[in-house]
């Protein structure tokens, strides 16, 4: 658990807040200072990575992200836990990740306290456009997860799922 409005979890996420406008506004043909910027704001972005713009993140520097990755347009991580990225990772358009989650009795969640749960991607893994991965969930290596679909739950390595909630539906190879 954390407090959000703490004084030090306040300036790391405005540290992150300048390093996004400067991202996402950076000339689009400045591909050099723009991967400078994700370098500054990202704890680890593997070689031949890339996130197009507008990107969206709390602190950055909880994301790991492997080699060649791929994170198409609006792509949105919420990250006060950490968030591993394997290598030849793809996401399509308006992938959502969140570590953030809230105590479920109103009673305690108005007290301000939040919870925060690791999120892991394998290797080799393909989140199709519009999915939302929630706290606490792995994906396993070599698995793809269709469009549209929300992970509440981990997914084995090499399957395809999809749905809501989202379920491995066949194994892949």
């Amino acid at each position: 658990m954390y407090v959000a409005n703490d004084e030090e979890l306040t300036a790391e996420r405005l540290r992150c807040r300048r390093l996004l406008r400067e991202f996402n506004t950076a000339d689009p043909a400045d591909e050099e200072g723009r991967r400078a910027t994700l370098g500054r704001l990202l704890s680890e972005l593997g070689e031949n990575s890339w996130i197009e713009p507008p990107f969206r993140c709390d602190y950055g520097s909880n994301i790991s992200i492997g080699a060649r990755f791929y994170a198409n347009f609006d792509c949105v991580i919420l990250d006060p836990g950490l968030v591993e990225i394997g290598d030849d990772v793809f996401f399509g358009p308006g992938i959502h990740i969140y570590t953030a989650t809230h105590p479920i009795d109103a009673n305690e969640r108005i007290k301000g306290p939040e919870l925060a749960r690791p999120v892991r991607i394998g290797s080799r893994c393909w989140i199709g456009g519009r999915s939302v991965i929630l706290p606490g969930v792995t994906i396993g290596e070599g698995s793809t997860v269709g469009a549209g679909s929300v992970v509440t739950s981990d997914v084995p390595p090499n399957v395809l799922a999809a749905g809501n909630p989202c379920r491995a539906v066949r194994t892949l190879r």
